[in-house]
């Protein structure tokens, strides 16, 4: 893992001491993502690339960047792992007998080069497996490509300066530190922002500065200033092949297929010169990853999990569990409120854009304690997306599959109905209603509940992706951004497919949103921010794909997510220890925003302070923070995205 900037200076080219300068400047913002080494290449004064290295593969000099391919035509900055690099120095040894012989070390950048000589980077980057964001300059043709992996894993940002400079890097704060970057906030992005607890791609905080897509190349011609973007793989086009040739597998050739492909997936990330371990939160996602790397490893693995003395946000003991099962070398860590507290006024420089997954706060803790042991660390993340994991997913359906056999007169009378009855009587009357629902509602949130549904069905005109769109979205009304207008997003842009059903739909939309602009980012920040290499199995592009082939009920039967993927853990892990509610990675915001973080929040929240910047609309905002101090509401992921706005705007002015 490692950071990556570049600029390209094609309007006022600069000195080659001032481009190191300035590539040094840009990369001293990201040393965290490198501390083991930098390095810096430029040409002409009007293109410089700059690397900080974190020592994967290939701990020696050999593996040093930015690296020149054999015959010198291409630099390359690399952030990432090629996982089959091995693989693919055998297809050159074979296919490329004299390219291969000049080879001088075995890292995967050098192989990706030695690739990318032979076959150009089109053709070449079909052949990497793994997670990548880098930068490609091909001095023969003056072009500079930038390529991110399929499933968006490792970031990459692009950038137009005051003078057309081109910038790009692997973090915002990079890009921040040219003199020429300009920092006008989008408050349009603010708005997605507020709706979504993160910022849509192809969106970022500032005009005129943007996140490259998944699974995108752009193409940056030097001389004329031009550029295009496009597609070599793409998670529609797996769901299109997938749903056009469902597999008429059984059940257990299913099993069978993903045990191979996870093992296949999990041995290729095991492949490390630096101590390796696994996050364990004791659910279903990271208990197989952790499982399928124990049956293939002769020595014991380290696997790491933080613990909450809070009940209910507390998943250490079940961890302990699992790796007492397994016989892992389990380390694992009882977090204070005080010291989960203290990473609040870190996360605004972790992230560099507004972020409100306040998951943000435990992921940071166990990488900072697994960072103690081990230099890379796999995880669970992705299953949910892949086999049906979500509780909103069954919640959803559940709600959209009656709402839609009501007429839209019906629903609007149903909404002004369920208005009339305050907050607190619909929070007493679940007192004796929810221990009759199979999936009870948490006491204290009926009556929102009940209100977001009114909500919805005020609008006589919903389809179903409008829906999901409501239901997981925060800020509803983008008019609380003053000045702000409407961007379009994946759900405006992405054609509408006919899933075979609704849940489909929905794991489709969040693993081309949610989980490249949410999970990953939250993931590759925190271990970045402690120079943890985080490895992701589940997302290796051949799961994804095999699991777009299976029929809908091998992954959600019996009113339970995952059932393929639980087939596969039983073959590891009792069932008893594994059947349980799952819990989720939280913490407990709400109560603390009324406890220690609420002189924090005040502050950042005061009416005065908000129209004194003049982005928000004081008025709403301090309605729903008096209602959660007062309890009337439960109102934490609400505030939560207008504070770490506000922190994120606090830290911009300092």
């Amino acid at each position: 893992m490692c950071g990556i900037v570049g600029v390209v200076a094609r309007n006022a080219p600069l000195t080659m001491a001032k481009m190191e300068a300035t590539i040094k400047d840009m990369t001293d913002r990201i040393v965290h993502r490198g501390p083991d080494a930098c390095g810096w290449w430029g040409e002409d004064g009007t293109i410089g690339l700059g690397h900080r290295r974190l020592s994967i593969i290939d701990l020696s000099e050999h593996g040093r960047q930015p690296m020149l391919s054999p015959s010198g035509r291409y630099v390359i900055v690399f952030n990432g792992e090629i996982y089959n690099y091995k693989e693919i120095q055998t297809w050159l040894q074979s296919s490329a007998p004299e390219l291969y012989s000049q080879l001088r070390g075995h890292s995967d950048t050098e192989t990706m080069l030695a690739a990318i000589e032979q076959l150009g980077v089109y053709r070449a980057v079909h052949r990497f497996i793994g997670m990548f964001g880098f930068a490609l300059y091909d001095r023969k043709d003056r072009k500079l490509h930038l390529v991110r992996d399929r499933m968006g894993e490792k970031p990459l940002y692009y950038a137009i300066g005051q003078q057309n400079e081109f910038l790009f890097g692997s973090e915002l704060k990079a890009l921040q530190a040219h003199p020429q970057f300009v920092k006008h906030v989008n408050r349009d992005a603010i708005g997605l922002y507020l709706q979504h607890c993160y910022i849509p791609a192809p969106y970022t905080i500032f005009q005129n500065c943007y996140k490259l897509l998944p699974g995108t190349i752009l193409t940056y011609d030097t001389q004329s200033g031009a550029h295009e973007i496009q597609s070599y793989w793409t998670v529609e086009q797996a769901v299109q092949n997938g749903q056009g040739n469902t597999r008429g597998m059984s059940e257990q050739e299913a099993v069978k297929q993903l045990d191979a492909l996870l093992r296949q997936s999990i041995r290729g990330q095991m492949v490390s010169d630096v101590p390796i371990g696994a996050f364990l939160s004791g659910g279903l996602d990271s208990s197989t990853i952790v499982s399928i790397m124990q049956a293939q490893s002769s020595q014991k693995v380290k696997t790491f999990t933080i613990g909450f003395h809070e009940e209910g946000y507390n998943e250490a003991v079940h961890a302990k569990e699992v790796a007492r099962h397994l016989g892992t070398d389990h380390t694992e860590l009882y977090v204070t409120p005080q010291e989960a507290l203290d990473v609040i006024p870190k996360l605004p420089q972790l992230y560099d854009e507004p972020f409100s997954d306040s998951s943000q706060i435990p992921t940071y803790l166990v990488s900072e304690l697994a960072r103690k042991h081990v230099t890379v660390s796999l995880s669970g993340d992705g299953g949910d997306e892949l086999f049906g994991g979500y509780k909103r997913y069954f919640i959803t359906q559940d709600i959209w599959s009656k709402l839609n056999k009501v007429p839209a007169f019906g629903r609007v009378g149903a909404s002004k109905i369920i208005h009339s009855i305050p907050v607190s009587t619909w929070n007493q009357l679940s007192r004796w209603w929810s221990p009759l629902r199979k999936r009870a509602t948490t006491p204290g949130t009926a009556g929102d509940k009940m209100y977001r549904l009114a909500e919805l069905m005020k609008d006589s005109n919903l389809n179903s992706r409008q829906f999901y769109r409501y239901m997981i979205s925060h800020w509803k009304d983008h008019s609380i951004v003053i000045g702000s207008g409407a961007l379009n997003t994946v759900f405006e842009t992405v054609p509408n497919h006919v899933f075979s059903d609704f849940s489909n739909e929905m794991m489709y939309l969040d693993m081309i949103s949610y989980l490249p602009d949410d999970i990953l980012v939250k993931v590759d920040r925190a271990g970045m921010a402690v120079s943890l290499e985080s490895r992701i199995p589940f997302l290796d592009h051949r799961i994804v794909e095999f699991a777009w082939q299976l029929p809908v009920n091998y992954k959600i039967k019996g009113g339970q997510g995952k059932w393929l993927l639980r087939q596969v853990l039983n073959q590891y892990v009792p069932e008893t220890i594994m059947n349980r509610p799952k819990m989720g990675f939280s913490v407990p915001i709400g109560s603390w925003l009324r406890g220690p973080l609420r002189e924090w929040a005040e502050h950042l929240l005061s009416e005065s302070r908000l129209k004194q910047q003049g982005y928000l609309n004081p008025a709403p905002i301090r309605q729903r923070w008096k209602e959660h101090l007062e309890g009337k509401r439960n109102r934490q992921y609400d505030l939560w995205d207008v504070l770490m706005f506000q922190a994120w705007l606090e830290e911009q002015t300092k």
